[in-house]
């Protein structure tokens, strides 16, 4: 689905800001506080939704050696119903 729209230029304090339609907000999957990447190509501005990586556990674990693993801690007694 390809969705056209024009938007107005306006002040922000000592910025300026244009407000993205709900439409538009909603098929690039945005929403307020959303992060985006900015971006000037060929002369026009490029507003790209920031995707966070999404990580399995072999990516997290990838840099894991002996070297990186340390030995457990002891916190006391168990108290109340924490007891394993």
């Amino acid at each position: 689905m390809v969705i056209f729209m024009t938007a107005a230029i306006a002040k922000w304090g000592n910025s300026l800001a244009v407000r993205i339609p709900q439409a538009i907000a909603e098929q690039v999957q945005i929403q307020s506080g959303s992060e985006i990447s900015i971006e000037i190509i060929d002369g026009k501005i490029v507003l790209t939704p920031c995707r966070r990586k999404k990580y399995t556990l072999d990516d997290l674990l990838d840099g894991m050696t002996s070297k990186h693993r340390h030995a457990e801690i002891s916190t006391g007694m168990s108290v109340g119903n924490e007891a394993w």
